[in-house]
């Protein structure tokens, strides 16, 4: 049996789960920016439930809700959703994000987060012009998922996504034609002298000035920077 992974408030079962924590998962889970007028949130595609239980922590919303497809993903997101302290707080859906977004036409959430499924440049073009693959479980294609995003997120709430940063052009176009734009974003490098891996971006419906960051993470192997270390040091054990 896998031992859970520890955080300082609650652990994380992912025996059952083929996506396991990541370093994007923790860096969305931190960086999002919560208002303190947040009262709902959705997670999708929330895997072992890392994310949504981060912003539990970091929050007082009172409806967490999250949403997965995969089966073994979800019975483990309840599973960690049960064991952690705002397990009232918490709940998950399994279904996919089509029936999700026309079950809850009537609901809005003033924050959504998601960190959906990559792939390699080698095969993010194929998949992207192949309707069958991205219908497959495993990936939900940006334009859908802006699409439905802009109808369950409240007028003044914001969209919270971490993806490669060759996507981001494509995902800030597909939010555009939704009337979602950029608010901030943060892009991500390993060390100060590594590429730009990874784009955090917070969108909502107002348009505004974006706010642009850069991110380090590390300073050698294992010797994180000072603002990482401030931004996972709620919920790392070790830090």
């Amino acid at each position: 049996m896998e031992t859970p992974f520890r955080f300082k408030e609650f652990s994380i079962a992912q025996d059952k789960c083929a996506m396991k924590i990541g370093t994007d998962g923790v860096l969305l889970g931190a960086w999002t920016p919560i208002s303190p007028e947040v009262n709902s949130i959705l997670d999708i595609g929330t895997g072992t439930g890392i994310i949504a239980l981060m912003l539990a922590q970091r929050s007082f919303a009172e409806t967490i809700d999250a949403l997965e497809i995969d089966e073994d993903a979800y019975e483990q997101a309840v599973e960690n959703f049960e064991n952690s302290p705002w397990g009232d707080r918490l709940f998950c859906y399994h279904a996919g994000f089509d029936e999700f977004v026309e079950e809850m036409q009537d609901e809005k959430y003033d924050l959504i987060v998601s960190n959906p499924p990559f792939f390699s440049n080698s095969t993010a073009s194929a998949i992207t012009t192949s309707r069958e693959t991205a219908r497959s479980q495993a990936s939900l294609p940006f334009e859908e998922l802006l699409q439905g995003i802009s109808q369950l997120l409240s007028e003044t709430g914001t969209f919270n996504i971490v993806i490669p940063l060759e996507e981001e052009d494509n995902v800030i176009e597909f939010a555009s034609a939704n009337k979602l734009f950029p608010h901030k974003i943060t892009h991500v490098k390993g060390t100060v002298k590594s590429k730009v891996k990874r784009c955090l971006i917070a969108f909502g419906f107002l348009q505004k000035e974006i706010e642009k960051d850069i991110l380090v993470l590390e300073e050698s192997r294992h010797n994180y920077t000072p603002e990482y270390k401030k931004m996972v040091a709620p919920f790392y054990l070790k830090l």
